[in-house]
């Protein structure tokens, strides 16, 4: 007896906004095409650490996990990806916990999160930071 039909696929979605007041006072601070420098490196960071998390995560390296998302909130927030600093805390308090089923969990949201904030901030590129 197949009970595929019962069978309920969700469909993760969330709305991710950039605090573009963050990256206006970081244009102001720095000038346009500093702050846009900034805002590519940290970018490139952000999605080198992102599967730098993932990586630690497959191989259950716990400290290094925690150090590696702590590290994402500080750059996160420097460029107004409040979202994603907030999950990156979640990561870190859960590995620090010793919880590796809400890490995996935290883990996945911060990807997804991760992965919308890149690709709002890229499409962002054509307008003025």
């Amino acid at each position: 007896m197949s009970r595929m039909k019962d069978v309920l696929t969700i469909r993760l979605s969330e709305t991710v906004r950039l605090d573009r007041d963050r990256l206006g006072a970081l244009a102001a601070e720095l000038g346009d095409a500093a702050a846009e420098d900034v805002v590519c490196r940290a970018m490139e960071e952000l999605a080198l650490r992102m599967s730098l998390c993932n990586q630690l995560y497959q191989q259950r390296d716990w400290d290094a996990l925690a150090k590696t998302a702590r590290s994402l909130i500080a750059i996160a927030d420097q460029i107004g990806m409040t979202a994603l600093a907030r999950v990156a805390t979640d990561v870190t308090t859960s590995t620090e916990g010793g919880d590796p089923v809400a890490t995996g969990a935290t883990l996945a949201r911060l990807l997804r999160i991760g992965e919308y904030s890149l690709t709002n901030l890229w499409e962002l590129q054509d307008i003025t930071i």
